[in-house]
Formats: C-alpha cells, structure tokens, sequence
C-alpha cells in the first residue's frame, strides 16, 4: 500500500486548522485543542512546517503560529515535501545517480513518468482546496428491467 506517513497526515490536518483562521495567530495549544492531537506532536509538526516556510511563528504573550502565505497558495505538496522530503514513489524518480541499477533498468522510465503524474496532482491541490467539504457522494440505481442507470 501506498500511503503518507501519519504524521504527514497529521501536518496537513494541523495546516487545514490554521488555515480556517487566517486573521488569527494561532498558540500550538489552541492547535492541539482544536485538532485533537497531542501537544508534542504539534510542536513537532510546526517546526518542520517553520523549516519550510509553510508556517511563521512569533514570540511572546500573544504569539504563535499562522500561515507564511495564503492558503491558495500552498500545495499538498510542499506540505509532503516538509515531512517527507522529495517526492518519489522509487529512488530513481527523485533523482539520477540514486539507484545502482538505473543503467539497466527497463522501467525506470515508466517509473519517472507516475512520480511526475503524481507530483503534479499533489502539486494541483492547494490548502484551500483541503478546507472543502468533499463533494457529495451521488446514488446509482439500475433498473430491473431496462439496466438502464439513473443517477440521483
């Protein structure tokens, strides 16, 4: 299976949080609060999205963390990128030179081809996309005798 690590998962539900607040300057307890996620994994979340510039943060009384930029802004993948580092479902979709056997391999190419599909569809998602609700499921019925479907 395929899949981000959960606190990749965790990153993009702490950045959606902060993003539904954009006038706001949030603390790292509010965020915990409000995501239902522990205190220590938060912390940790915002200083690797701070690491990448997806996240500013200030000092003092009333500081915390918001958004380095706006939410339309921002892709899923930079927020992949901050916990994961480069996108690449194999070594040789990273990069040349990260694979002994590149020379000789019959599917490095196929390989690059999904990593790149892959990126630029993480790319074409941006955090504002993620504060939507999911479009609505859509109902098929057959009929018995014509198998003719309609959608409800």
């Amino acid at each position: 299976m395929l899949r981000v690590s959960r606190l990749t998962d965790y990153a993009t539900v702490v950045m959606t949080c902060i993003a539904a607040h954009p006038a706001d300057v949030l603390s790292t307890a509010q965020i915990a609060d409000e995501t239902r996620l522990e205190l220590p994994t938060v912390s940790k979340l915002l200083k690797a999205l701070g690491h990448a510039e997806l996240v500013e943060s200030f000092r003092g009384v009333n500081g915390g963390y918001r958004l380095a930029r706006p939410a339309t802004e921002i892709s899923l993948a930079e927020i992949v990128e901050a916990l994961e580092g480069p996108i690449g479902m194999t070594e040789c979709g990273i990069g040349e030179g990260q694979c002994e056997r590149e020379a000789q391999c019959g599917v490095r190419g196929s390989w690059q081809r999904i990593n790149s599909v892959l990126d630029q569809a993480l790319r074409a998602v941006s955090l504002e996309d993620m504060l939507k609700p999911p479009p609505a499921k859509r109902k098929i019925a057959v009929t018995v005798k014509t198998g003719e479907a309609i959608t409800e």
